[in-house]
């Protein structure tokens, strides 16, 4: 299946209302803070001489900087927006940025094809998927993995939800960028705990790795700290 319209349009209309400003998205914080320590996980299980792919790259920040990590860098995002965004954003950095539906299953395997076994990077994309669609996500994890490939992949857990709405409990209601989130229909940490586990492992994948970590946002609470959402990663292995 592909996702709904309503689901495309939700994120089409997110990211054509961002501008190129870094750090805008709530998610778009400082490789530091993300594909740094997360490529650091991955890489002792990973061959840095294969492409790596991030799903659901958005603007491109993580991209750009596991460029630097491993042979080549592909994004692909569901926005067309989001694509555009990333592409204005490299600045001649070796990287490429495509539109890819990931419930698709024919181009999933078109890019396979034309790429190979890659390493994957998926950064808090299923949680948030629409849940028909979610097993479709977890598939692609596997189709471009091949045999050879292995994937870094992060979600966020249940106590994401309790921080969010402490959050947007305030007294002047969420904070702007969360706010936009809400506004455009998106719905953070909508996944089980033991959904995701479920479907990596449905999907035919196998978990080399896992642990407890937190997701850093670039909004902050009222009180000036920065809003951290609890999430759980794998390494994942194909068949």
């Amino acid at each position: 299946m592909n996702v709904s319209n309503n689901y495309r349009h939700s994120w089409e209309s997110y990211w054509s209302e961002t501008s190129g400003t870094k750090g805008e998205a709530i998610w778009d914080s400082d490789p530091s803070l993300t594909a740094g320590p997360h490529s650091e996980l991955l890489l002792p299980y990973a061959d840095p001489n294969r492409t790596i792919v991030d799903l659901g790259c958005g603007n491109g920040t993580q991209t750009r900087y596991l460029s630097g990590r491993f042979a080549r860098a592909v994004g692909v995002d569901l926005s067309h927006a989001a694509v555009e965004h990333a592409r204005r954003a490299a600045h001649g950095d070796a990287v490429e940025f495509q539109q890819l539906d990931l419930t698709d299953t024919d181009a999933v395997r078109t890019l396979h094809d034309r790429l190979g076994d890659s390493n994957v990077y998926m950064r808090a994309v299923i949680h948030q998927s629409e849940p028909a669609a979610r097993p479709a996500v977890a598939a692609a994890v596997a189709e471009l993995i091949g045999t050879e490939g292995r994937a870094f992949v992060v979600e966020l857990t249940s106590g994401s939800r309790d921080v969010l709405q402490r959050a947007a409990a305030g007294p002047a209601g969420p904070p702007p960028k969360l706010q936009r989130v809400f506004r455009h229909g998106l719905r953070p940490a909508d996944a089980d705990d033991q959904e995701i586990p479920r479907l990596l492992a449905e999907s035919g994948l196998t978990i080399l790795a896992d642990g407890e970590t937190t997701l850093a946002q670039t909004e902050y609470l009222a009180d000036g700290t920065r809003i951290e959402l609890p999430a759980r990663w794998f390494i994942l292995a194909g068949k």
